[in-house]
């Protein structure tokens, strides 16, 4: 059998941060290769998959040699002489030798690692790029790109309390128009922060520092640049937010410390509600924390006939968890990284949990990443409708934007990009208020 796995071996490699990651390798008894490389994130869910790091003063902590040690004798021992081909018995394997709810033995590191390594050798083997092996003679859309212009929160050294402030184009008519139209934002913004003294670099994923006085010059800021900037071309441009609330949630509430306001759980969804009337805002990440389930209800109640808000920590990639969420009136998108759930499997049972329920969903990227690609075949041969990788600069960024771009080519006339398709119903262009 030619997807029957002959080897599984890792190693330690280095994440954009220069921080150790685990990288797995899969050799077929055809020969054909594939590897996967785990990302890691900093502002992450209590309930996700934990990366096992070695701790002690080497590499700060984050050394991952253990990790790697379980690939290449437990995980390897498991898998070796399995089919490549059957996703799901692998990652059922892994997920039974680990026997952790969140991979915390082996490692959700080496686990995610090894579960992207299957899936691209059997790709390889069937001559196919993964997003058309994953897409089972389908014709997918191309995601709607959500891309970061500042970032702030904890991947900015809490600078601004709001973690990312993104851009999204759903009228362009295609991912190329989308990519330059928001290459010509992040270049604007840049200009407008020069001009007014406050250019001081990026941050983690490649969005300018946000070297602002309070959330609302952010989000003034933003909204100047997609009005001012030459790249518009008269498509109609939204703001994205990831608030990433349970980084500034403590003791039952909700401190922001840029705007030195403390508000509890409802008083937090009305601030939220007021920057979404005030502002252009289409989509709202996290805006409450992973456990206020009542005023994640309340805000998804509020806004959204027009806004997609979407979960993250509140749902952590777990198909269970979307359940509960969507029963209980909260959220209508669900964000799906591959590393909070651990397994490829997992991921897909979470996506395929939100889509039945009519929700959007939206692949993503994490602060700590490689120039792994996995990710864009993901979102296309999955039809997730949207991605989120992070800035239009960073080359660990834009090797998966470029890649978009190739998969965009590669489909010829079968072309089609997801744009407004890609949001919840009943959020559409009428949604929101538009530039």
């Amino acid at each position: 059998m030619k997807t029957r796995i002959r080897s599984v071996a890792a190693r330690q490699i280095w994440d954009s941060r220069g921080r150790p990651t685990v990288e797995a390798e899969v050799i077929l008894e055809d020969g054909a290769t594939g590897r996967g490389i785990a990302p890691a994130g900093v502002s992450r869910g209590r309930y996700e998959a934990i990366d096992l790091r070695d701790g002690g003063a080497r590499f700060g902590g984050f050394g991952v040699s253990r990790a790697v040690l379980n690939v290449n004798e437990m995980i390897r021992r498991a898998l070796q002489g399995c089919d490549a081909a059957d996703q799901a018995d692998i990652d059922r394997r892994i997920a039974e030798l680990d026997a952790t709810p969140n991979f915390s033995k082996l490692g959700g590191n080496a686990c995610v690692a090894v579960s992207l390594a299957v899936a691209h050798a059997a790709a390889s083997a069937e001559g196919l790029p993964l997003w058309r092996y994953l897409a089972k003679g389908a014709t997918p859309r191309l995601p709607l790109p959500e891309i970061q212009i500042f970032g702030g929160g904890a991947h900015a050294g809490r600078r601004i309390d709001i973690q990312d402030l993104m851009v999204m184009v759903p009228a362009a008519d295609s991912v190329r128009e989308a990519l330059e139209i928001t290459g010509d934002i992040y270049r604007t913004a840049g200009e407008l922060m020069n001009a007014a003294g406050k250019l001081a670099g990026t941050a983690d994923e490649g969005g300018w520092w946000p070297n602002f006085a309070s959330n609302e010059e952010a989000l003034e800021t933003l909204t100047r640049a997609i009005e001012t900037s030459h790249g518009g071309h008269g498509k109609d441009v939204y703001i994205s937010l990831d608030i990433a609330a349970n980084e500034f949630f403590e003791d039952g509430s909700y401190r922001l410390a840029r705007d030195a306001t403390e508000l509890d759980s409802a008083t937090m969804v009305e601030q939220v509600a007021s920057w979404a009337r005030r502002f252009p805002i289409l989509s709202i990440e996290d805006p409450v924390a992973q456990d206020d389930v009542s005023g994640m209800v309340q805000i998804t109640q509020t806004l959204r006939s027009r806004v997609q808000i979407v979960g993250d920590d509140f749902l952590v990639t777990d198909a269970a968890r979307i359940g509960a969420a969507a029963d209980s009136g909260a959220c209508n998108a669900a964000l799906i990284k591959i590393n909070q759930a651990g397994t490829l499997s997992k991921a897909y049972q979470a996506l395929t949990a939100a889509k039945a329920r009519n929700w959007a969903t939206i692949v993503s990227a994490r602060s700590g990443e490689t120039e792994d690609v996995s990710i864009v075949h993901l979102s296309v041969g999955w039809d997730a409708g949207q991605l989120k990788v992070g800035s239009f600069a960073r080359s660990e960024r834009m090797a998966k934007w470029n890649e978009l771009l190739r998969i965009e080519e590669a489909m010829g006339g079968d072309a089609r990009y997801a744009g407004w398709s890609a949001l919840p119903p009943g959020v559409s262009r009428e949604s929101g208020s538009s530039t």
